[in-house]
């Protein structure tokens, strides 16, 4: 069951013509009919799999575990990356999910993408009092817009996705590149969460330019990197921070050449040669337990989305566009048929 009110993107979008920018973002003519026909798909799938218990995510269904930590803002940054929540030094109580890419619960030896969801608390100027940073375990996406993604969602849902990336017997629609992508994220290996590397793969808006951004472990390597059990990636994560902290330094990349740093293809991964990342803010993971049943329904409640932000961090293209309706409606099925109302947290 579709909303019948469309989301603000969407109606701004119905008002540009195609190929029009706003922002440097170009609005293709087919992305609104395109992003709902997503949507339809997918909230069937979502209450389609809740017969069988729960409404999970479509995606990222397998939590590894919501932790508190602190976002702090670094002093004395440069000039230029002062902006929006790196206005200033200071600190955001954050909570961050850890989890696998795949809307399906499955063993964590299964290529994956991984997910690192963080949400800070106590934004001013959010509209949800909150400011969601969503990463995953490669810098790109393997998924350049709204249209490609409906091919992809009937390839998913007929648990085919390879008919995505070599549609029919003709060489000329095979999605090399995308195949690529995705090669690249199943073969990443991982075997505790608190000790990757993440990337936003799409682009946000930074004050007047653009940025990108990124997750790198601040902490020595862990000792907890067994992968024999099937929950590896939590059992990891819990036996480390129940002896030791964890710390994660966060990254943004200023967008700088925009022919080569595409606003509305996250397939193309912006140079760090020509960008490099700058480090703006620690992430400090202390000392916990997460695995009461309190906080694991907690967990399964939050909603993330990019369009959880500030308007100096806006999300920027395609993808972000469609995550916007997408992210909302299966927010509202979940939390419908779970009997949960959605509220953002406010602390721990």
């Amino acid at each position: 069951m579709l909303n019948k009110t469309l989301p603000l993107v969407v109606m701004s979008a119905l008002l540009l013509p195609a190929g029009a920018s706003c922002n440097e973002e170009e609005i293709p003519a087919n992305e609104v009919a395109a992003t709902q026909q997503i949507v339809r798909m997918i909230e069937d799938s979502v209450r389609a799999e809740a017969k069988k218990g729960l409404a999970r995510r479509d995606a990222h269904a397998k939590t590894h575990g919501c932790v508190q930590a602190q976002f702090r803002v670094l002093d004395n940054l440069p000039e230029k990356v002062r902006v929006g929540i790196f206005g200033e030094a200071r600190s955001y109580p954050a909570w961050i999910r850890y989890s696998n890419g795949s809307g399906k619960v499955q063993d964590d030896s299964v290529g994956d993408a991984r997910g690192m969801a963080i949400k800070l608390m106590g934004v001013e100027r959010s509209d949800s009092s909150t400011q969601d940073f969503l990463m995953i375990s490669h810098p790109t996406f393997f998924v350049r817009n709204a249209t490609d993604y409906v091919e992809f969602q009937k390839a998913f849902s007929e648990d085919s996705p390879f008919k995505f990336f070599f549609p029919g017997f003709n060489p000329f629609n095979f999605r090399l590149h995308e195949f690529r992508i995705a090669n690249a994220i199943r073969e990443t290996k991982m075997s505790n969460p608190l000790y990757a590397r993440y990337w936003s793969t799409t682009p946000y808006r930074f004050g007047n330019t653009e940025m990108k951004f990124s997750g790198q472990s601040c902490s020595t390597s862990s000792p907890f990197t067994e992968t024999a059990a099937p929950n590896f990636l939590h059992e990891n994560m819990q036996k480390h921070l129940a002896q030791s902290e964890a710390c994660v330094d966060f990254l943004i990349q200023l967008r700088k050449l925009p022919t080569e740093m595409p606003i509305e293809d996250p397939t193309i991964e912006w140079s760090e040669k020509d960008a490099p990342f700058i480090h703006v803010a620690r992430i400090t993971i202390p000392v916990q337990t997460f695995n009461s049943p309190e906080q694991l329904a907690f967990c399964e409640n939050l909603s993330f989305t990019p369009w959880h932000a500030i308007p100096e961090h806006r999300p920027l293209g395609g993808i972000n566009r469609m995550r916007k309706t997408v992210y909302d409606t299966i927010a509202r099925v979940r939390h419908e048929i779970n009997g949960d109302k959605h509220l953002e947290p406010t602390g721990f």
